[in-house]
C-alpha cells in the first residue's frame, strides 16, 4: 500500500535525473536569497548553473549544527518572513536553539512526507491515530498529525506526559496506531500492567516510533507488550521534522523520501564518502524546502545503506536504523562503545529492561563505566543471590558483546529519571566535569 505510488515507486534512472533538477534549482534558490551559502560558493567558486550530475554535490560545503546556530534566528531562510506560516525550533540544550520555517507549499510536503510513512507502517484512513509525541516548537506532534490527517485518519492529539490519561484514551477511544518514542510506549506498557488492563482487549494494531536511538530487541519487547505491530521512523528539525524516512512492513530498513532528500553516508571523521553497506554519518541536503534549504548538512547520525531492493516495491533507497550519533559514542580504555549496544545486550539478559544509564568516571589514569540498571520488578524482589547472579550475567555479557568491562549496578524500578516522553538520560560522563 502506497500514498504516493507515482514517487515512492520510481525507477532509478527517472528518481535521479528529477533529484539533480531540484538539486539545481535548490542551489539556485540559496545562492540567490541565502547570504551565508552566497558567500561560501564564492570562496569556493561554486557556480550552481555548472551542477550536471549528482556526484557533483561532494563540491559543496557541509553545512554543520554551527553554522544555524551563528545564523540565529533566520540568517539561513531562503524566503522573506512574511512567507513562513510555521516556525519550529530544537530545544538548544546545547547552545543557541536552531529555528527552521516553513512556508505553506512546506507545511504540504511535509504532510504528505509523514502520510508516506505512516502508510508504509500500516495506518489507513480507518485508523484513530493517538500520538503522544510533544506538540509546541518540538516538530514530531505537529508533524505526524497532519501527516496523518493528510492520510484521512482521526487524530487524537494526546501529546506527551499524563500517562494515565493516555491509558485511558487507549481504551476508551480505541486507539489502534500509537505514535510515539520506544521508551515512553515501553513505559505505556508499564502503565497498563499497573492498571490491570487487558492489552489483548485493547484495539492497537500498529506503532510507529522513533526520535531515539532503539534496537532490535527492544522492537521485540514492544511488540509482545503492546500486542501491535512496531516500525521504526527517523527525521530531524533541521531537515524538516518527522517523515524523511520510515519503515514498510518488512522491516528491513528505513526507505528515505530521497524525491524530497538527497541522501549521503560519509566517514564521520575524513568526510568522504564510504561504500553502500559501509556504517557512516548520514549527509541529508534538501530538494523541495522553500523557506529552510539545507546544503549537505551533516546530522551526526551513524548508520548505513542498505544494499537491494525492498520487496514491498518502492524503490527508494533505506538506511538502518540509528546506530548512535558521532558525539555520544564513548570511548572506554581504547574501545568505542554505544549506548545502542548496552540496551541490545540488557534486552537479551532475562530478568533486565531497558531502563538504564551508563555513568563513566575516571578513577587515576583509567576510565571506568558503570551500567546502572532497572531489573524486572520480580527480579528486584527476588534474593540477594539472585541480584548478584544477574549482576554476573550481565557484567559477562557486556564484556563478551562488547570487548570491555562494565560495573553494573541494579537501582530500583522506575528510580531513574525520566523526561514526560518517557526518556532516560542514557550516559553520565563525570570525566568531563573535572
Amino acid at each position: 500500500m502506497y500514498f504516493d505510488p507515482k514517487f515512492e515507486t520510481m525507477e532509478r534512472d527517472e528518481l535521479e535525473q528529477l533529484q539533480l533538477e531540484r538539486l539545481q534549482s535548490t542551489l539556485s534558490r540559496v545562492s540567490r536569497n541565502v547570504p551565508h551559502y552566497r558567500t561560501l560558493f564564492a570562496k569556493m567558486d561554486i557556480d550552481p548553473d555548472e551542477f550536471y550530475s549528482l556526484d557533483d554535490v561532494r563540491r559543496l560545503p557541509f553545512t554543520v549544527k554551527e553554522d544555524l546556530r551563528e545564523s540565529y534566528p533566520y540568517g539561513l531562510f531562503a524566503v522573506p518572513l512574511r512567507e513562513v506560516v510555521r516556525l519550529h525550533a530544537s530545544s538548544g540544550a546545547t547552545g543557541k536553539p536552531v529555528v527552521v520555517g516553513y512556508t505553506q507549499n512546506d507545511v504540504r510536503k511535509w504532510s504528505s512526507l509523514v502520510a508516506r510513512i505512516l502508510t508504509a507502517g500500516g495506518a489507513g484512513r480507518d485508523d484513530v491515530v493517538q500520538i503522544a509525541l510533544g506538540y509546541g516548537l518540538f516538530t514530531g506532534g505537529f508533524g505526524f498529525h497532519y501527516g496523518a490527517e493528510a492520510l484521512g485518519c482521526a487524530v487524537i492529539p494526546a501529546s506527551s506526559g499524563n500517562t494515565g490519561r493516555q491509558t485511558a484514551i487507549m481504551q476508551d477511544y480505541r486507539t489502534t496506531v500509537l505514535v510515539c518514542t520506544p521508551s515512553y510506549a515501553l513505559y505505556l506498557a508499564d502503565a497498563l500492567d499497573e492498571r490491570n488492563i487487558n492489552v489483548n482487549a485493547l484495539s492497537l494494531r500498529h506503532g510507529l516510533f522513533g526520535a531515539e536511538v532503539w534496537s532490535e530487541a527492544m522492537r521485540g519487547e514492544i511488540e509482545a507488550r503492546l500486542k501491535l505491530t512496531a516500525t521504526n521512523n527517523y527525521g530531524l528539525s533541521e531537515i524538516m521534522g518527522p517523515g524523511v524516512a520510515g519503515e514498510c512492513l518488512h522491516k528491513c530498513g528505513m526507505h528515505v523520501n530521497e524525491d524530497h532528500f538527497l541522501m549521503e553516508i560519509v566517514d564521520p571523521v575524513s568526510g568522504e564518502p564510504v561504500k553502500d553497506g559501509d556504517m557512516g554519518e548520514l549527509v541529508l541536503t534538501t530538494l523541495t524546502k522553500e523557506a529552510f534549504p539545507m546544503i549537505r548538512f551533516r546530522t551526526g547520525d551513524l548508520t548505513r545503506i542498505i544494499p537491494g531492493v525492498c520487496e514491498c516495491g518502492r524503490t527508494h533507497r533505506r538506511i538502518d536504523r540509528i546506530l548512535g550519533r558521532t558525539d555520544d559514542m564513548l570511548i572506554i580504555r581504547g574501545v568505542n562503545v554505544f549506548p545502542s549496544q548496552v540496551e541490545r545486550v540488557l534486552l537479551e539478559v532475562e530478568g533486565t529492561t531497558p531502563h538504564y544509564r551508563v555513568v563513566v568516571d575516571r578513577l587515576g589514569a583509567l576510565d571506568e563505566a558503570v551500567v546502572e540498571v532497572e531489573p524486572t520488578e520480580s527480579m528486584f524482589f527476588d534474593s540477594i543471590g539472585g541480584h548478584q547472579k544477574l549482576v554476573e550475567r550481565i557484567k559477562r555479557r557486556l564484556a563478551s558483546d562488547l570487548g570491555v568491562a562494565f560495573g553494573v549496578k541494579l537501582v530500583e524500578p522506575k528510580s531513574l529519571e525520566r523526561t514526560t516522553e518517557g526518556k532516560v538520560r542514557r550516559v553520565v560522563d563525570k570525566r568531563e566535569i573535572k
